[in-house]
């Protein structure tokens, strides 16, 4: 019998202050929990130090694991428009690191995310992370749901494979410029 085809997806929630990420192993329908964790990055001042980090965390992260594909969470526009601007940068440096290794990426607005786990787009953190514990039997939750965000990316993305409208997905530098002209000039 033909064993199921096995697929790592990398989720990552950027931030400039922590970057939660979460590792997902697909076999067939079935979806296993590898891994999840957060960089913290609030100990640094220099805001060019930090998007370094972000992008050697992800490199190192795909260098490791080796997954097939990158779901990200997108910036949302709040009120601030310097957050709005410094989580763009943390996306793009994440975004730039998985490009750089030919990873594909999908991203994922974090209503879409929420609505993916849950059913409901307004879900808090917390009941993210509680569906999360119970669909991949996570004994434990962290400190901070930073992690649990990422996994949340990756698990959407799971539950989006096959689905026409999934969000922007890029598989490399040269789709990634050909989708946003107006992002490139």
């Amino acid at each position: 019998m033909n064993k199921p085809v096995e697929k790592i997806i990398l989720g990552i929630d950027p931030g400039t202050t922590i970057m939660g990420f979460g590792i997902i192993r697909v076999e067939g329908k079935q979806m296993y929990f590898v891994q999840m964790n957060e960089l913290l990055l609030s100990k640094y001042e220099d805001p060019y130090t930090k998007l370094k980090l972000i992008f050697d965390r992800t490199v190192e992260l795909i260098d490791s694991y080796h997954p097939d594909e990158v779901a990200i969470e997108a910036p949302f526009y709040g009120k601030n428009v310097q957050s709005m601007l410094k989580l763009g940068r943390a996306q793009g440096v994440a975004m730039a690191a998985a490009l750089s290794r030919q990873v594909p990426i999908t991203e994922y607005l974090p209503k879409k995310i929420k609505m993916a786990i849950t059913g409901n787009g307004n879900a808090s953190k917390e009941q993210v992370a509680g569906m999360l514990q119970t669909l991949l039997g996570l004994k434990t939750l962290p400190k901070n749901l930073d992690s649990t965000d990422g996994l949340a990316a990756a698990v959407c993305h799971f539950y989006n494979q096959g689905s026409p409208t999934v969000g922007k997905s890029y598989s490399g530098w040269e789709a990634f410029v050909k989708q946003n002209t107006d992002r490139t000039r």
